[in-house]
C-alpha cells in the first residue's frame, strides 16, 4: 500500500543553545535551517520560549524571512501565553504548536492537558486559525485528549513520544508504542492530521515512521547531537533514508 509522504520538521532549538553557551553568532540557526532544507527538510521547527534559552526573537524574525524565500513552513513551537500569541500573529508562520512550558524544566516534559486547560487554550486555537496559522496542539497519545483537541478547534495533534523513546526495548516500550499506534489510528478516523515527536533517534524513528496515520515528526535535539559527530547534512540524510525506508519510499 502507497503510503503518504512523510514530512520531517527539523528542530533548530538547539544550534541556538550552543551559540547562547558562549555568546555571540555562532553557530547560526538560520544558517542550520539552510543546511535542513539542502538535506531534504520539509520544514523548520523553532520554540521561542518564555525565557529565550535558545531562540531569540531575533531567530525568529530572520527564520520567517528565511524560510518564505527558501519555500519552508516555519513551524513555531509556542506557550499559549498572551507574548507568544502576539509573536505568532505578528509573523502569521505556516504552522504552530501550541506546547506545555514550565520555567525549570529542561525540555518539554510531556503532552498538554487539553482538558483542564480547555477555556484558555480555544480562544487562543481560535485566533490563530482565524489569521491563517495551522494550529496543532502537543499531547500525550490519549484519545480523550485527541477528542478534546478536535472539539476546541485544533486540526492538528502532535502526539509526544517521550516515553516510547526513553523506555528500554521491550515489554515498556511496546506499550508506549501501542498507545502511539492507537492514538494515531484515532486521531485520523476522527478528522485529526497527526504529527509526532520528542525524543526521536536513529534507533527509534523507523517503526514510528512506519504508522501510515502519522503524516510529520519534528526531530531536534538528537539530530544536532549527531551532527558534532557526523555533521547536520549527514545526520538528517540519514534520518530522511530511515523514514522513507520505514514507509517504502524511494
Amino acid at each position: 500500500m502507497a503510503h503518504e509522504h512523510l514530512r520531517l520538521g527539523v528542530n533548530i532549538d538547539h544550534v541556538a543553545t550552543i551559540r547562547n553557551a558562549r555568546g555571540g553568532p555562532h553557530p547560526d540557526p538560520v544558517r542550520a535551517a539552510h543546511v535542513a532544507a539542502e538535506a531534504g527538510a520539509d520544514g523548520i521547527t523553532a520554540h521561542l520560549r518564555e525565557d529565550r534559552r535558545h531562540i531569540s526573537d531575533d531567530d525568529i524574525n530572520h527564520l520567517a524571512r528565511t524560510l518564505s524565500e527558501l519555500g519552508l513552513p516555519l513551524n513555531l513551537e509556542m506557550a499559549a501565553t498572551d507574548e507568544m500569541l502576539a509573536v505568532a500573529l505578528r509573523h502569521r508562520p505556516r504552522a504552530a504548536c501550541i506546547v506545555p512550558e514550565k520555567r525549570a524544566e529542561r525540555t518539554t516534559e510531556g503532552g498538554l492537558d487539553v482538558a483542564g486547560g480547555r477555556d484558555h487554550l480555544a480562544p487562543v486555537v481560535g485566533l490563530l486559525s482565524e489569521a491563517g496559522v495551522r494550529v496543532s496542539l502537543f499531547v500525550e497519545p490519549d484519545p480523550y485528549q485527541l477528542d478534546l483537541a478536535l472539539a476546541i478547534g485544533a486540526p492538528v495533534v502532535e502526539l509526544h513520544t517521550g516515553a516510547y523513546c526513553d523506555a528500554p526495548a521491550g515489554p515498556v516500550r511496546d506499550r508506549e508504542f501501542s498507545r502511539i499506534e492507537g492514538a494515531a489510528a484515532h486521531a485520523a478516523s476522527i478528522g485529526l492530521e497527526c504529527h509526532a515527536g520528542h525524543g526521536l533517534g536513529f534507533d527509534t524513528v523507523s517503526d514510528i515512521a512506519a504508522i501510515p496515520t502519522i503524516v510529520e515528526l519534528n526531530i531536534g535535539h538528537f539530530l544536532v547531537g549527531e551532527a558534532i559527530y557526523v555533521g547536520l547534512n549527514a545526520a538528517i540524510r540519514e534520518m530522511r533514508r530511515l523514514m522513507n525506508e520505514a514507509r517504502h519510499e524511494t
